[in-house]
Protein backbone atom coordinates (compact mmCIF):
# COMPACT_ATOMS: atom_id res chain seq x y z
CA UNK A 1 0.00 0.00 0.00
CA UNK A 2 0.82 3.68 -0.50
CA UNK A 3 -0.15 6.81 1.18
CA UNK A 4 2.48 9.58 0.21
CA UNK A 5 1.51 13.55 -0.69
CA UNK A 6 3.65 15.80 -2.47
CA UNK A 7 2.23 19.79 -2.69
CA UNK A 8 3.31 23.00 -3.58
CA UNK A 9 1.57 26.17 -1.93
CA UNK A 10 2.28 29.03 0.20
CA UNK A 11 0.87 29.38 3.76
CA UNK A 12 -2.10 31.48 5.05
CA UNK A 13 -0.13 32.11 8.16
CA UNK A 14 2.54 31.91 10.30
CA UNK A 15 3.38 28.70 11.50
CA UNK A 16 1.83 27.53 15.14
CA UNK A 17 4.98 25.64 17.27
CA UNK A 18 4.36 23.78 20.55
CA UNK A 19 5.72 21.22 22.04
CA UNK A 20 4.36 17.75 23.86
CA UNK A 21 3.16 17.44 26.92
CA UNK A 22 4.76 13.88 27.71
CA UNK A 23 7.98 14.21 26.24
CA UNK A 24 8.74 17.53 24.84
CA UNK A 25 8.51 16.62 21.28
CA UNK A 26 8.32 19.94 18.58
CA UNK A 27 5.10 19.78 16.60
CA UNK A 28 4.14 22.81 14.42
CA UNK A 29 1.35 23.09 12.31
CA UNK A 30 0.80 25.54 9.66
CA UNK A 31 -2.00 25.47 6.61
CA UNK A 32 -0.78 25.53 3.14
CA UNK A 33 -2.85 27.15 -0.28
CA UNK A 34 -2.65 25.08 -2.97
CA UNK A 35 -4.23 25.91 -6.24
CA UNK A 36 -6.06 23.78 -8.35
CA UNK A 37 -7.93 24.70 -11.47
CA UNK A 38 -11.50 24.39 -11.75
CA UNK A 39 -12.57 24.86 -15.74
CA UNK A 40 -11.53 28.32 -16.04
CA UNK A 41 -11.41 29.18 -12.45
CA UNK A 42 -8.67 28.44 -10.44
CA UNK A 43 -9.27 28.11 -6.92
CA UNK A 44 -7.57 27.48 -4.14
CA UNK A 45 -7.55 24.22 -1.21
CA UNK A 46 -6.28 25.30 2.26
CA UNK A 47 -4.86 21.72 3.56
CA UNK A 48 -3.45 21.06 7.30
CA UNK A 49 -0.14 19.92 7.84
CA UNK A 50 1.43 18.91 10.78
CA UNK A 51 5.18 18.92 10.98
CA UNK A 52 7.62 17.22 13.82
CA UNK A 53 10.68 17.32 15.49
CA UNK A 54 13.56 19.83 14.42
CA UNK A 55 11.65 19.86 10.86
CA UNK A 56 8.90 21.76 13.20
CA UNK A 57 11.48 24.22 14.90
CA UNK A 58 12.74 24.97 11.44
CA UNK A 59 9.74 25.65 9.86
CA UNK A 60 8.82 28.20 12.83
CA UNK A 61 11.80 29.83 12.83
CA UNK A 62 12.13 30.52 8.80
CA UNK A 63 8.22 30.44 7.66
CA UNK A 64 5.72 32.96 7.98
CA UNK A 65 2.52 33.76 5.98
CA UNK A 66 3.20 33.36 2.27
CA UNK A 67 6.09 31.59 2.14
CA UNK A 68 6.43 29.30 -0.66
CA UNK A 69 6.98 25.61 0.42
CA UNK A 70 7.23 22.03 -1.09
CA UNK A 71 5.88 19.45 1.37
CA UNK A 72 5.85 15.69 1.25
CA UNK A 73 4.22 13.22 3.42
CA UNK A 74 1.26 11.09 4.28
CA UNK A 75 -2.27 11.74 4.51
CA UNK A 76 -3.55 10.94 8.13
CA UNK A 77 -6.93 10.78 9.02
CA UNK A 78 -8.12 10.98 12.31
CA UNK A 79 -11.13 11.47 15.30
CA UNK A 80 -11.40 13.43 18.41
CA UNK A 81 -13.57 14.70 21.01
CA UNK A 82 -14.32 18.75 20.75
CA UNK A 83 -14.56 20.66 24.30
CA UNK A 84 -18.34 20.18 23.87
CA UNK A 85 -18.16 16.41 23.41
CA UNK A 86 -19.17 15.84 19.97
CA UNK A 87 -16.99 13.62 18.25
CA UNK A 88 -14.95 14.94 15.28
CA UNK A 89 -12.66 13.89 12.23
CA UNK A 90 -9.64 15.69 10.61
CA UNK A 91 -7.97 15.14 7.81
CA UNK A 92 -4.29 16.00 7.30
CA UNK A 93 -0.64 15.93 5.97
CA UNK A 94 2.07 14.95 8.17
CA UNK A 95 4.62 16.26 6.66
CA UNK A 96 8.30 14.17 6.01
CA UNK A 97 10.10 16.65 4.26
CA UNK A 98 9.15 20.45 3.81
CA UNK A 99 11.60 22.32 1.54
CA UNK A 100 11.58 25.99 1.46
CA UNK A 101 11.38 27.45 -2.04
CA UNK A 102 11.90 31.13 -1.66
CA UNK A 103 13.39 32.91 0.96
CA UNK A 104 12.25 35.59 4.19
CA UNK A 105 11.29 38.95 2.98
CA UNK A 106 13.14 40.22 5.73
CA UNK A 107 16.57 38.21 6.49
CA UNK A 108 18.48 39.52 9.60
CA UNK A 109 21.95 38.26 8.41
CA UNK A 110 22.14 40.18 4.87
CA UNK A 111 20.28 43.09 2.71
CA UNK A 112 20.14 40.75 -0.54
CA UNK A 113 17.13 41.71 -2.44
CA UNK A 114 14.25 38.70 -2.87
CA UNK A 115 13.75 37.32 -6.57
CA UNK A 116 10.49 37.80 -7.40
CA UNK A 117 8.01 37.46 -10.91
CA UNK A 118 8.77 40.84 -11.87
CA UNK A 119 12.39 40.86 -12.14
CA UNK A 120 12.52 39.67 -15.57
CA UNK A 121 16.29 38.64 -17.42
CA UNK A 122 16.36 39.77 -20.90
CA UNK A 123 18.56 37.14 -23.27
CA UNK A 124 21.18 39.41 -23.84
CA UNK A 125 22.01 39.22 -20.22
CA UNK A 126 22.71 35.42 -20.27
CA UNK A 127 26.28 34.82 -20.79
CA UNK A 128 25.34 31.69 -22.75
Amino acid sequence: MLNRIILIGRLTRDPELRYTAVNGKAVASFTLAVNRRFGQQQEADFIPIVVWERQAEACANYLGKGSLVAVEGRLQVRSYEDREGKRRTIAEVVAESVKFLDRREKSTYDDTPVFDDTMMISDDDVPF
